[in-house]
């Protein structure tokens, strides 16, 4: 996965900040914003995939004081367990489906 720091963010502070995700589109802005956003710190989570055309995706975190690539490290982090969470259920499940 390849991130950048948008530039021309700097007057925010660091607790305000839009990243670039590079080859990622809906699939993981969505995710990823459903997570941090239940954070108590974070102010606003949004993203956005400026065109079709281009495979890349816009990622904005505000937060009242915590820095905001901390916040994207635990939410990616968090939607990491989230992941393996929902992979272990459904290898349980099919497990279970062969036994019957």
């Amino acid at each position: 996965m390849r991130i950048s720091e948008l530039p021309g963010d700097e007057d925010g502070g660091v607790t305000c900040r839009t990243y670039v995700f590079y080859n990622e589109s809906h699939t993981l802005g969505n995710a990823l914003k459903c997570i941090i956003t239940r954070y108590t710190d974070v102010r606003f989570c949004g993203y956005t995939v400026p065109h079709p055309a281009e495979s890349k995706m816009h990622f904005r975190i505000q937060a009242h004081e915590t820095p905001a690539l901390e916040i994207l490290k635990r939410g990616l982090k968090d939607l990491e367990k989230v992941c393996e969470y929902t992979e272990e259920l459904f290898e349980q499940e099919i497990n279970e489906f062969k036994k019957n």
